[in-house]
């Protein structure tokens, strides 16, 4: 059996999958669409990362062979999902590995984003470029305000763990109200997603990205928000409609932005490079050594399970 891996990665995941099949990495970062298109008639298993587009193409290519397209990461906005299921061709995720990771990271967003961290070390690094002084480069406190979640799944809750432990009132908007037993852990109450957006001191993004949620958060939810809000995407980008929010934040109708995704990625918008109060991460939610090894781990564990005839795996179709 051979496994296609679309990006460059550790490799201390992937030992066991080593073990049992022929794995072929890209000799650089990232294979091409088109070399995978001449590569992939000849492979079992597919392993693409969110930076690979799994469109008709590739699945056209695939489908005479590959069995399984193992997802390199929770979200699969990547692939051709419905697609690949119509050509037989099963899909899975890792959810599992990016919880911890992904909530660490928005808190520290959320860190950043209140108390101007990234802005105030980008400025003491020129010469005069802030002043000193009691009344400066003045931050927000998060012990005691509230945070709204919207997408209250595994990340959100985790997210809720670490903000609760610092004093913070928890709400969230979700498609379904979660079961008392987790509002009583987290303290959480259940609202409409607008008035999340007017009750919340800082908002943090956790939903997939679907048509229902694409532009989620608009010029008219913008308004919503009060003007000393944090926003916070580690969810997908177009869940955003950035050019509302770099006008926004122009106007400082809201008070920063912390964003790990972005609506045309890889690519970022000159102007929210331009902005003092927007902290920008790439796309870096999960990008820790233990958690890429521990995605690599989980994709392993798919594509044998599914091999060897066990059902237990993360199938998305």
């Amino acid at each position: 059996m051979r496994v296609l891996i679309s990006t460059k990665l550790l490799t201390e995941g992937f030992r066991e999958l080593n073990e049992k099949f022929e794995l072929v990495f890209p000799e650089n970062n990232i294979f091409t669409k088109d070399e995978v298109l001449k590569l992939i008639p000849d492979f079992d298993a597919f392993v693409p990362t969110f930076q690979f587009k799994v469109d008709k193409d590739v699945i056209d290519a695939a489908k005479g062979r590959v069995k399984i397209i193992a997802n390199y990461g929770v979200g699969y906005n990547n692939i051709d999902v419905e697609y690949a299921a119509k050509c037989g061709i099963i899909v899975t995720n890792t959810p599992d590995p990016v919880i911890e990771p992904t909530a660490e990271l928005a808190f520290a967003l959320m860190l950043a984003a209140a108390r101007r961290i990234s802005e105030c070390d980008r400025k003491m690094r020129i010469p005069n470029g802030l002043k000193w002084g009691l009344l400066e480069n003045l931050g927000q406190s998060l012990s005691g305000k509230t945070l709204g979640i919207v997408g209250m799944g595994r990340i959100g809750q985790a997210l809720a763990r670490r903000a609760l432990a610092n004093g913070m009132k928890i709400i969230y908007s979700n498609r379904n109200q979660v079961s008392q037993a987790i509002e009583e852990k987290y303290s959480a109450q259940y609202v409409t997603l607008d008035d999340l957006l007017k009750m919340s001191d800082v908002v943090s993004l956790h939903t997939p990205l679907t048509d229902e949620t694409y532009h989620l958060i608009n010029s008219e939810r913008l308004v919503l928000m009060k003007k000393s809000a944090i926003l916070i995407n580690t969810a997908r980008g177009p869940v955003i409609d950035e050019a509302a929010l770099i006008v926004a934040l122009k106007n400082k109708s809201i008070f920063s932005a912390a964003l790990d995704v972005y609506e045309f990625e890889p690519n970022v918008s000159k102007e929210l490079l331009e902005l003092d109060n927007v902290v920008l991460a790439p796309h870096n939610g999960t990008a820790t050594v233990e958690a890429r090894n521990e995605m690599s781990r989980f994709a392993s564990r798919n594509i044998i399970r599914y091999f060897e005839g066990n059902p237990d795996i993360t199938r998305v179709n």
